[in-house]
This record gives structure tokens, C-alpha cells and sequence, in this order.
């Protein structure tokens, strides 16, 4: 009888996990690891590996995955000519960059990083934003680390892809918002349906530390959580839906969240932590914090709540 129970248990066990999973699985389709990678480049020839390293030399003296094309983080994924530079790109020069990148719209693309895939996170969104076919956009969980795992680098030169064809869509609008839409919304209006979130770490947010800034302290109306917390620093994948699920607890799923960071990193890797739980209404702040903070006259909140005494009548 005890034998029997046991099996029993265990059958429903397992259905619950069969139930479970592909729930998670669908949020998260596209994290893939090394063994996954690794097969995709022996049998798809419409592949093409994207990496974007926060030091970009280490591409070369480091090494790469063999076949991979290096994306130079500011440069490549940035309005080069605007201030802050991060920006958003036009969708005219972000073409031009996926097409020298070998990219057409049937390629299947997979992206990957040093830096727990808060780099990858901001190509990924821009793809998003201009109407690539994400089902064919992956990222490599656990980026170089996971790879190197079971596989070896190379320093071996990727070969010039051959120019690619993709065509993009315009920006979609529902994506972004601008420095003017925060202030109007959030710290003018109080807009209940609108949720701030600044994705940046807390000594930042607070203002204790001031780094790639002009001032320190965070957006009035902003909630901060860290997106990086969200991953597991040693093995840099992604940690459980159910920690991402507590780290955004106090968000309703009904809310338009609005992101920011510095340059568009965190922000990206807290657009896709979002989206994988089921938030429908997340969009970038273009520019995020260097643009609020190089107005120099918009008004900032130091400490660790929302509002300060100015903001929180």
C-alpha cells in the first residue's frame, strides 16, 4: 500500500510539473544554453551569433564562439550623433549595422554576453522595437561562462560575413516614451496606471554614489529594483520565475511600466525579466537617466523612497 501511495504521489507530482512548465517555458523561450547553441550551429545555415562583451577587446584577446560577430555595445547599439548617445538608434542606421552583421529576415539569431545578458537585453529590445521576428532571437543563458562550460573560445578572426538583407519596421510606439512623457505622467500627474521603475543599482538610485552621472539620485515617482538581481552573478544565468516573480511583487501585472537606467542595459534586462513574467505594458524611457540627469534642471529625489518631502504631498 505504501509502494502504491508513493507512485501515486510521485505520477501527480509529475503532472504538476508538466503543468507548470510550459508556462514557464513559453515566458522564457528565449533562453537558451550551450548544448542548445551548439547543435543549432552544426545544422542551421541561416544562424548567425551575435556577442557584446562590456571590455569589447576581450573579443579578441579573450576569444569568442567560433563564427560569432562582435557587437561593440556603444557604437553598434546607440544614436552615435545624440546626446546621451544611447539613445535609440534611427531605424535606417540599425539596419545598416544588422545587415553588415550578415542578418536577413530569416535568420535565426542568438545573442550573447559577459555580463549575465543585461548587454544582449538591449539588443534584443531593439530588435523588438523595429519588427524583427522574435521567435528567430535567442539568448545564450549564462553567456560566455556557460559556453566555456563544456566548449572552447576562439581568437581565430571571424571571417567578413556577406551583407545581409534584413528589412526593418518603424519604431514601435508602444515601446518608448521620453523624458517628457515621465514628467508629465509620473511626476506631474501621478498617473495611478503608470509605474517607474529605475533598474540601476540602490547606491545609485539613492544617490550615495555618483557614477557615469552628474548627479546622483534617481527620477521622483521611481521604484528601484535592480534587474541584475534577477541573475546569478557566479554562473551569470537567470535565476527562477519564482524570485523574479518576488522582485516585481509589488507591481501589478495591469500597470504601463515605464524603465530606466544609465545607458539602456539594466533597463533592457528588466524589459525582458518583465515581459517573461507576463507584464504586457513595458516600455523604455529613451535616454533614461543621462537624459533626465544632463537637463541638469529637472528635479531629483536623493534616498531610498520614491519621493522626498518636496514630491510627496
Amino acid at each position: 500500500m505504501t509502494v502504491f501511495l508513493k507512485r501515486i504521489s510521485n505520477a501527480l507530482l509529475l503532472l504538476s510539473l508538466l503543468m507548470i512548465a510550459p508556462a514557464w517555458a513559453e515566458g522564457r523561450d528565449f533562453l537558451v544554453d550551450a548544448d542548445w547553441l551548439a547543435a543549432e550551429k552544426e545544422k542551421n545555415k541561416n544562424l548567425v551569433i551575435l556577442e557584446a562583451r562590456y571590455h569589447p577587446h576581450r573579443f579578441y584577446t579573450v576569444g569568442h564562439i567560433e563564427g560569432a560577430v562582435q557587437v561593440q555595445r556603444f557604437k553598434d547599439l546607440g544614436d552615435n550623433l545624440a546626446k546621451p548617445i544611447m539613445r535609440f538608434p534611427s531605424k535606417e542606421k540599425f539596419e545598416k549595422t544588422l545587415r553588415s552583421w550578415g542578418i536577413n529576415n530569416d535568420s535565426t539569431i542568438v545573442l550573447y554576453d559577459d555580463s549575465s545578458t543585461a548587454l544582449v537585453a538591449r539588443l534584443y529590445g531593439t530588435l523588438e522595437l523595429f519588427g524583427y521576428d522574435m521567435s528567430k532571437v535567442k539568448i545564450l543563458d549564462g553567456g560566455t561562462i556557460g559556453w566555456t562550460g563544456f566548449n572552447e573560445l576562439t581568437k581565430e578572426a571571424t571571417p567578413a560575413p556577406k551583407e545581409g538583407n534584413v528589412t526593418l519596421k518603424d519604431p514601435n510606439p508602444d515601446m518608448l516614451v521620453e523624458w517628457m512623457d515621465v514628467y508629465d505622467d509620473v511626476v506631474s500627474r501621478r498617473d495611478e496606471k503608470v509605474v517607474l521603475v529605475d533598474a540601476r543599482p540602490a547606491d545609485m538610485y539613492n544617490g550615495k554614489t555618483i557614477r557615469h552621472a552628474v548627479q546622483g539620485g534617481h527620477i521622483p515617482g521611481a521604484l528601484n529594483i535592480v534587474s541584475l538581481d534577477g541573475t546569478d552573478g557566479q554562473s551569470q544565468t537567470w535565476k527562477s520565475a519564482a524570485d523574479l516573480e518576488a522582485m516585481y511583487k509589488d507591481i501589478p501585472k495591469d500597470k504601463t511600466v515605464y524603465l530606466y537606467c544609465h545607458d539602456g542595459f539594466r533597463m533592457s534586462l528588466g524589459f525582458l525579466q518583465l515581459r517573461s513574467l507576463g507584464y504586457k505594458d513595458v516600455r523604455f524611457v529613451n535616454g533614461g537617466w543621462s537624459a533626465w540627469d544632463g537637463a541638469m534642471t529637472l528635479p531629483i529625489v536623493q534616498g531610498d523612497k520614491p519621493y522626498d518631502d518636496d514630491y510627496s504631498l
